[in-house]
């Protein structure tokens, strides 16, 4: 994938972008339409939008942040894709006051799961949002990753807590307020009306690498990207990713 595409912070963001470019090419190839819709929820600045544009689709951008929102349309606009990302404020819970049901060829419900009130209620308003056959990408902050941080800290007791916690979470200082393990997050869209295509392990080892290794090291970061890559579908490694990726199409 070209650097000029793939989106920012690339080593964090790889595996769900190669998986989400290679759904959104057979999206392409089953309508017959090389310019989807697309739509982003929580999108905020436009760290997929834009390259999701740049691929030639429409993208629509759902954020409840006006600063988000403006710095998308800034983005967009450096990146010579403004006709084609539309920003407006709102969240996934009144999707429909801004967004239109059943409008989608494919749905980004990124980094929102862990923050709203009714995670269901916001799985079944994306996948409402998607057209038949229409593809859903959802990503969300895995428990075990969490957990294996804070062990790797020194923080023993967190580390036990966040493992006993029904959110997921290892204390009052805790800036997630919700984090899922695979099988939760494939009961909420499986759920929802999505048969599950994959299930990927995101930032395996990115996180847990220390930095200025991979920033000194010749060859590092490439290495690192191929391992994540190589690591991703592998179930094993998806108990302690930091993120977990599902990725599935609305049944008829």
């Amino acid at each position: 994938m070209s650097d000029q595409l793939r989106p920012r912070a690339s080593l964090r963001t790889a595996v769900v972008w190669d998986v989400l470019k290679d759904a959104l090419d057979l999206r392409v190839k089953a309508t017959g339409r090389d310019a989807l819709d697309v739509l982003d929820t929580g999108g905020g600045t436009g760290n997929f939008a834009v390259p999701v544009a740049r691929l030639g689709h429409r993208v629509t951008v759902v954020d409840p942040s006006p600063n988000a929102l403006f710095a998308l349309e800034r983005r967009a606009a450096e990146a010579g894709v403004a006709d084609r990302v539309r920003g407006v404020q709102g969240d996934i819970h009144g999707l429909f006051e801004v967004a239109e049901r059943g409008g989608y060829d494919a749905v980004l419900c990124h980094g929102v799961l862990e923050y709203v009130d009714e995670p269901a209620e916001g799985v079944r308003n994306a996948v409402a949002a998607l057209r038949p056959a229409g593809a859903l990408s959802l990503l969300a902050a895995g428990l075990g990753g969490a957990v294996l941080a804070r062990a790797l800290a020194g923080h023993f007791t967190e580390a036990r807590q966040a493992l006993g916690d029904p959110a997921g979470r290892w204390g009052e200082g805790d800036p997630v307020p919700r984090r899922y393990t695979a099988e939760q997050l494939t009961e909420l869209v499986s759920g929802a009306g999505v048969e599950v295509g994959a299930v990927h392990g995101v930032r395996v080892f990115a996180d847990l690498v220390p930095g200025v290794l991979v920033d000194t090291e010749p060859g590092a970061m490439e290495a690192l990207l191929k391992l994540e890559a190589a690591a991703a579908e592998l179930p094993a490694f998806h108990s302690v990713a930091t993120q977990l990726h599902v990725l599935g199409t609305k049944r008829a």
